[in-house]
């Protein structure tokens, strides 16, 4: 049931990814199934078997120093922001900026508004915050990088965005892992439902380098393939793990009445979202998927739709065994054969961890706008445990009313939002 008649929409989209950078590229790609992976050389070690990752392109943000970052010009970052951002900062402030002239909103339309949020998701820059603690370990705690604190842990996005965009309605971060922008997502959507706020920028990033990669390789959780429709293949009967992924991307939710009275031309009504937990285990999944069933069900209630009326749905598949396996047993359990297009993007993107559930509401949206579905490229034989799904390999022509798309992380936080078109 809704929490209140006010409609919440999406105005505008800012997008740092590795299948591109703005909202014409990003949706090109999406449409024409490009995806945005490379190869990377991680600490220098030809044994890693890690051979690609979802990179950005048009950033230098590999050094431990900022000085020696550089970002494409058309974004202006001063000295004093940068010092205290995360490579995956520079990603974030650059897709805030986007989001904001792609809804036709002023840097002073949200500056110092008390109706104005931001809620942020990210796993903060363990680069960074390894670099400056053995700083500190080497000099013994004597000194260290008064910036260092700020730019590593994992509120840095709230902190260093906060400040640069002037927010002063409301402030806050989310970390639940793969479902942290999910979270933010279904948060913001209810603050704006409930009249506490009229806007909220919602942000997700991560970086893409060894720090941030090369953890989930000691829980073979990330693919060893070295050719990219091999590697990151989500469904497909072959997949051996996930291809990691970093970057940002900014969203503007608006009370619709808010939007429109400024003439804002909305992408999609975010019109429910729907949580829950599996209570099983600190990384896998629930076998059967009732977990995340339960946040699709809550979130069709909350939207009041019904399964039937479902157009599409983006997956949260990784290309993991497990998490794939499940979230194919929850689909089925609930669409059964109604033939809706379920497709997992991280075939083209990789998987960007906490930035994962705002990058594909993005996506969506994008998609709703340009009237297509995204396929799965990358898929060669579907897993048998998927019998019955439809699992398109090419973009379809469609619009479709009605989007689902879905997130899961650690511990078993589920999250489920629905996208729905406007009749205009």
């Amino acid at each position: 049931m809704r929490i209140q008649s006010r409609r919440v929409v999406l105005t505008g989209i800012g997008v740092i990814t590795p299948i591109g950078n703005g909202v014409e590229t990003v949706t090109a790609h999406l449409r024409e199934g490009r995806h945005g992976l490379a190869p990377v050389d991680l600490l220098g070690n030809p044994n890693i078997p890690v051979k690609l990752a979802g990179t950005i392109k048009g950033f230098e943000v590999g050094s431990a120093s900022y000085r020696d970052w550089s970002w494409p010009s058309e974004y202006e970052i001063p000295r004093e922001t940068v010092r205290s951002l995360a490579p995956h900062g520079v990603y974030a402030l650059c897709a805030g900026q986007q989001a904001l002239q792609n809804a036709g909103l002023a840097p002073s339309d949200v500056a110092e508004k008390t109706d104005t949020g931001l809620f942020c998701a990210s796993a903060g820059s363990a680069m960074l915050l390894h670099h400056n603690l053995a700083q500190m370990h080497a000099v013994r705690g004597e000194r260290g990088n008064p910036m260092g604190l700020v730019s590593s842990i994992s509120g840095t996005l709230n902190f260093n965005l906060a400040a640069f965009f002037r927010i002063t309605g409301a402030v806050s971060g989310f970390v639940s892992a793969c479902a942290s922008s999910s979270h933010a997502l279904g948060y913001a959507c209810d603050e704006i439902r409930l009249g506490r706020l009229n806007r909220v920028l919602v942000v997700g990033a991560e970086d893409v380098n060894a720090e941030s990669l090369l953890p989930f390789l000691a829980m073979r959780a990330l693919s060893s393939g070295s050719v990219p429709e091999q590697a990151s293949r989500p469904f497909d009967v072959a997949r051996d793990g996930f291809v990691g992924a970093g970057g940002a991307v900014a969203v503007v939710l608006e009370d619709e009445d808010t939007a429109l009275a400024r003439g804002a031309s909305p992408y999609a009504e975010l019109a429910g979202w729907g949580q829950s937990a599996d209570g099983y285990s600190v990384a896998s999944p629930l076998p059967e998927g009732t977990g995340l069933r339960l946040a699709m069900e809550r979130a069709l209630a909350d939207a009041s739709e019904s399964a039937g009326s479902v157009g599409y749905v983006n997956a949260h598949a990784t290309s993991t065994p497990q998490g794939d396996r499940a979230e194919a047993i929850a689909l089925q359990s609930l669409f059964g054969s109604t033939g809706v297009p379920i497709s997992s993007t991280k075939g083209l993107t990789g998987h960007p961890l906490s930035m994962a559930g705002v990058m594909e509401v993005a996506l969506c949206a994008l998609s709703m706008r340009g009237g297509f579905i995204p396929g799965n490229p990358h898929l060669a034989n579907a897993d048998p445990v998927c019998a019955g799904l439809n699992l398109p390999r090419e973009t379809t022509f469609s619009a479709p009313r009605v989007v689902l798309s879905n997130s899961s992380g650690f511990g078993g936080s589920n999250v489920c939002l629905v996208l729905r078109g406007l009749d205009r």
